[in-house]
């Protein structure tokens, strides 16, 4: 009996490459199997670095590396095939991201929960970006690079969860947006050009300090030129239902909603 334990602890003591999820064994087994389906997932891998290995995959299509402690992203601009990266969790600034700008094909990109604030270095984005996600960050305004007019394919914007006290006029450049989410922000009012928003169908506003005022806080253009189906307000206290169906143009909204609904 004392034998064939001892013989059981020694098969175990003898097992030394880690094979656990964050171990070197199954990065390389990742990156192996990376090369042949050109998708990468490291997260949650307590990386400090992107690996120098991910970089030599050029034909990589999407890269997941959040939940680890990134502070900056290498030599990434040679994955000139990537479409969609994900860097949520990690430890990035603003100044870290220059090289995203150098991905022509990004269609995807999600910094979310990171170290980003506003800055005159944020980065020009890829011109095929669809979604973008920056929530949980520290911006008090709207890098105007966002806002920028060649941004022709984004349809999904996500700045929830960071210290915006306005939305910029410009945000009217994003022609093809869709789904807008500013939950949980210091937001008062919108811009009243964000009724030539003319695709969006979806504005989450949870959480921020509108309330009746004139003007309204919500412009009309918002209810009557746009596609909006989808509002969501909760957590603005000051806003009532009643001060809702008394904006000009809630109508509009209120009516089309229902047709969509009726379908």
């Amino acid at each position: 009996m004392k034998l064939g334990l001892l013989k059981v602890k020694t098969k175990i003591m003898g097992n030394t490459q880690p094979t656990n999820k964050t171990g070197k064994k199954v990065v390389t087994q990742k990156l192996e199997t990376a090369r042949k389906t050109n998708i990468l997932s490291l997260t949650e891998h307590g990386l400090e670095e992107i690996p120098g290995q991910v970089f030599q995959i050029t034909s990589l299509r999407t890269l997941d590396l959040s939940k680890n402690k990134i502070r900056h992203l290498g030599k990434i601009s040679q994955l000139q095939e990537l479409k969609s990266l994900n860097v949520d969790s990690n430890k990035l600034t603003t100044q870290s991201l220059s090289s995203i700008s150098k991905l022509p094909k990004l269609t995807i990109l999600s910094i979310g929960k990171n170290k980003l604030a506003e800055s005159d270095n944020f980065p020009s984005l890829p011109p095929k970006v669809k979604t973008l996600k920056l929530y949980g960050n520290s911006f008090s305004s709207i890098p105007k690079q966002i806002c920028d007019r060649k941004l022709t394919s984004l349809e999904k914007l996500d700045l929830s969860c960071n210290n915006l006290a306005y939305v910029p006029p410009e945000i009217c450049n994003l022609a093809s947006l869709t789904e807008l989410n500013l939950d949980k922000n210091a937001l008062v009012s919108l811009p009243i050009e964000m009724g030539r928003l003319a695709k969006l169908k979806a504005l989450s506003l949870k959480n921020n300090y509108l309330t009746k005022s004139n003007p309204q806080p919500i412009p009309a253009g918002v209810f009557t030129e746009t596609l909006l189906i989808d509002l969501n307000l909760h957590g603005n206290d000051r806003l009532t239902s009643t001060d809702l169906n008394e904006f000009e143009g809630f109508d509009v909204f209120l009516e089309r909603r229902k047709k969509k609904k009726d379908k």
